[in-house]
Order: C-alpha cells, then sequence, then structure tokens
C-alpha cells in the first residue's frame, strides 16, 4: 500500500517522460495525473486533492479554499516556474511547503519570443496561410538586423532574450527595478519605460505578475510605442491593457502582438484574436521535451525531500 498521495495537476507531468512518476512511485506515492487535460478550477482541485500529500501543480490556482480543503497536505511543487498562482500566505499559514523550478525552461520561452519576432516581423504566419490555399502573396517584411529591441524584465528569461537579439546585431534596451549584472555584461543598456517603449521596434515582455506589474503596460504607455512596432508577451496577460492594444493593431499604429498567457485556460474568445496581425499559443513557451523532464525531475526532487523530512532545494516563501 502506497504511504503517500501526489496528486499532478500540471498536464505534461508524467505524459512526455514517465520517469518522475516511477521515481515517486519506487518512494512509496500513489500518483494521480491530471485527468482533465488543462488547468482544473477551485471546485475541481478540491475534490482532485483533498487527500493529497503533496500536489504537482501546473498553470492551477491554489487558494485559501483549496488549502483549506485539502488537509493532508504537505507541499506544493510547481512544475514550472511561476508561482503567482499560488496562495503563498495562505500556504505558510497552514505550514505548507511551496516550491518551484528554477530555470527549468528560460531558454525555452526566449526561444519563443524570439520566433514571434520573426513570425510577425516578416509576415510568415501569412504567408504560410497564404501560400498553402493557394495564393501567391509575397509579404513585405521587416528585418531583425540592428534593430532595437526593448525588455521589460530581465530576470533570467529577459536575459536569455538579450543573449539572442545579440546574435542579430540589435541594439537592447532594458527596463526593471534593480539593474541585473548578466544583462550589463551583455551589453543591455538601462533606460526609462517610457524611453524603452518609445524608441524599440520590438518590445518583449517578461515580468512577473505582481501588484506593481499588473496593467503596466497602459493605454497610456502603449500609444508611446513606434508606429510599426511589434510587441510580444510571453510574461502574463494581466500586463498588457488588450481594449487599447486592440485598437492600434486595428488602425495598422503596431505591426503585431503576439501572446502565450490568458486570463484562464483554455481562454474565451475575444475580439483581439480575430486580427490578423496577432498571435496566440496555448501556454507551450516552456515546454518542449527537454524542458519537461528538467521541471519534473525538479519537481519530484522537492515532493521527495519534504516527504522524507527534509528541507527541498526550491524553496519558495512569500514576500
Amino acid at each position: 500500500m502506497a504511504k503517500w498521495k501526489v496528486a499532478a495537476t500540471a498536464v505534461t507531468f508524467g505524459k512526455l517522460n514517465k520517469e518522475p512518476v516511477e521515481r515517486l512511485k519506487e518512494f512509496g506515492c500513489e500518483v494521480t495525473l491530471n485527468p482533465y487535460g488543462r488547468p482544473l478550477t477551485e471546485d475541481e482541485m478540491i475534490e482532485y486533492a483533498k487527500d493529497a500529500d503533496a500536489i504537482i501543480l501546473g498553470n492551477d490556482k491554489v487558494t485559501a479554499k483549496v488549502i483549506e480543503n485539502c488537509r493532508n497536505l504537505k507541499i506544493i511543487a510547481k512544475h514550472g516556474v511561476g508561482i503567482d498562482g499560488v496562495d503563498l500566505k495562505a500556504a505558510e499559514k497552514a505550514g505548507l511547503i511551496v516550491t518551484n523550478a528554477p530555470a527549468s525552461n528560460n531558454e525555452e520561452v526566449a526561444d519563443l519570443a524570439i520566433g514571434y519576432i520573426l513570425m510577425l516581423a516578416r509576415g510568415l504566419y501569412q504567408a504560410n496561410a497564404d501560400t498553402k490555399a493557394g495564393r501567391w502573396i509575397k509579404p513585405i517584411g521587416i528585418s531583425l538586423y540592428k534593430k532595437t529591441i526593448g525588455i521589460v524584465g530581465l530576470g533570467a528569461i529577459g536575459v536569455a532574450v538579450a543573449r539572442r537579439a545579440k546574435g542579430f546585431d540589435m541594439e537592447i534596451l532594458g527596463y526593471d527595478i534593480k539593474e541585473n549584472p548578466a544583462a550589463l555584461e551583455i551589453g543591455v543598456k538601462y533606460v526609462s519605460l517610457e524611453e524603452l517603449l518609445s524608441k524599440a521596434d520590438f518590445v518583449s515582455l517578461h515580468l512577473p505578475l505582481t501588484s506593481g506589474t499588473e496593467n503596466i503596460i497602459n493605454a497610456e504607455r502603449l500609444n508611446l510605442m513606434k508606429k510599426g512596432a511589434i510587441l510580444v508577451n510571453t510574461a502574463r496577460r494581466q500586463l498588457v491593457d488588450y481594449d487599447e492594444l486592440y485598437k492600434l493593431l486595428s488602425d495598422g499604429t503596431l505591426r503585431g502582438y503576439a501572446t502565450d498567457v490568458f486570463d484562464f485556460e483554455p481562454p474565451a474568445h475575444i475580439p483581439l484574436f480575430d486580427l490578423p496581425n496577432v498571435i496566440v499559443t496555448p501556454h507551450i513557451g516552456g515546454t518542449t521535451l527537454e524542458s519537461n523532464r528538467r521541471m519534473g525531475d525538479i519537481a519530484v526532487d522537492n515532493v521527495i525531500a519534504v516527504l522524507s523530512g527534509q528541507t527541498p532545494p526550491n524553496l519558495v516563501r512569500s514576500k
């Protein structure tokens, strides 16, 4: 009989790579995998994890209500990096340990950000659709070479984007609340957010969602962007004012927008999705075969440590 119960809500955990599940079973855990193929609602989470000792968390929310109703829970182990979906104060009050998998998918998200810029700059998405439909239409794009990129948020992912931008000989402008030596070493020039938006041909967002960053790219700041600029958001949906963004994309002021993040998953359809210069993908930025293996291994390391009575390697505390 299994000693521990582990409820995995991360959609890809155990699906692409079986080894983390086998490690948990060998340790004495009964493991259940996400049966929905999407993030769980609050009520679904309570029912699914009510007897669990550990949750391996995807893009679901762990609210105070979930924590209150999961009485056996000892650890919430994020299968990834961002933990803004977890009520950290409620977790600490209940004596729960929260962990994440830092640096497990930085390079993958950076790849996607640059990929978005290439697709929008060269019109690849439309060229592909036109050619397949028998329409021989050659879009006139813009080059990335020696352009200016503005990176908003220069943590590990932002720095990874900067490294890639350097390969295109771009001028790299950066904005964050403090300077990162790794960014300075690459040649990032720190400027105000307003200057960055007014000068950058491409703007890539890499900030966490906090009370200070929500709607940071508001209507006023969107209107500072250069005509024909491209905005990429692989961070959090709530960073951007979508009403104003829609207007600027519709009238051609901005060349394009690409995003991998949403308020809810799967998202409800919104008018922005109907625009031909908008690219949306189903939150795949951090998901590759390689990153999935890293995230799974780190999450299991954290779970086993806590269930063994040890301090996990990737403890997260509320600020």
